[in-house]
């Protein structure tokens, strides 16, 4: 039974959802990506209720994780997910981070060397420099104007259909951007890239420290993601795994075939 819980932060309150109902010691930590929410793992949580137990979040200024201001940086993201963790006695999580979720993963690892004991980057990408051109880096911190000039009639549904293949992704996807207003959709969006970018350019290690594992979708056409994790399989010798016939949210539009990976995963571990 998911029980739902708060984390208080100097900055405003963290809402989270805890399932502890398996006799396993596993526990799978789901890190939603920029502008979605918990919901984005409910196949996951459904799926894995009494198998491993599970714990998923609203990122600071995501679903009922607001009010919360943009103060934070990738580094205090981490640093949250290792006191919820704190509070909830659990020491060594395996992280599932979706895209902007992996991120904060990897930033978790760096921070926090040997507590994770596996990490799942579903859709995501390396916080390591050498992976990135200096005009992406630039390009990451100029993407409010974009958005901005897009009519919200017109961005909500290109951004559900950008980052689903199916109706049930593409459905949850306008879910969560109809939770927003335009003004704190494209202030989210953008931020998020923002500190997407101060984190590739603090060039840290970044290094993986547990097993890992990639998955990203066939159909993923999410600026570089794709070509991203082929670069990222390789240079880090890390296994890479194509899901069929899914987009962004590989995890929403295939989560029989991206469930079975986790699990075989985790088991593995």
């Amino acid at each position: 039974m998911t029980q739902a819980r708060t984390y208080a932060t100097d900055s405003g309150i963290i809402r989270y959802w805890v399932d502890a109902t398996a006799e396993s010691s596993t526990w799978l930590v789901f890190l939603p990506g920029l502008t979605a929410d918990h919901r984005l793992f409910n196949k996951q949580m459904e799926y894995f209720s009494g198998r491993a137990n599970c714990l998923v979040w609203d990122p600071p200024a995501h679903g009922e994780s607001r009010p919360y201001p943009l103060d934070f940086t990738m580094d205090d993201l981490a640093s949250m997910v290792s006191g919820i963790l704190d509070a909830e006695g659990v020491e060594h999580p395996v992280l599932v981070g979706q895209s902007m979720g992996g991120y904060v993963s990897q930033a978790f690892i760096d921070l926090y060397p040997r507590r994770a004991i596996g990490f799942v980057s579903i859709d995501s990408a390396p916080l390591k420099r050498k992976y990135y051109p200096t005009w992406e880096v630039k390009f990451l911190r100029h993407t409010k104007g974009m958005y901005a000039s897009i009519p919200w009639s017109i961005l909500k549904p290109w951004g559900a259909k950008g980052t689903s293949e199916t109706d049930y992704g593409r459905n949850l996807m306008r879910a969560f951007m109809d939770s927003y207003t335009k003004r704190e959709y494209v202030d989210l969006a953008a931020y998020g890239y923002r500190i997407l970018a101060d984190a590739v350019e603090a060039d840290r290690a970044y290094n993986i420290d547990c097993p890992a594992l990639l998955l990203c979708g066939k159909k993923d056409h999410a600026g570089d993601v794709r070509a991203f994790n082929r670069k990222w399989a390789a240079g880090e010798k890390l296994p890479l795994v194509w899901v069929p016939n899914a987009g962004h949210n590989s995890n929403t539009d295939a989560p029989n075939f991206v469930n079975s990976h986790i699990e075989r995963f985790a088991n593995s571990l």
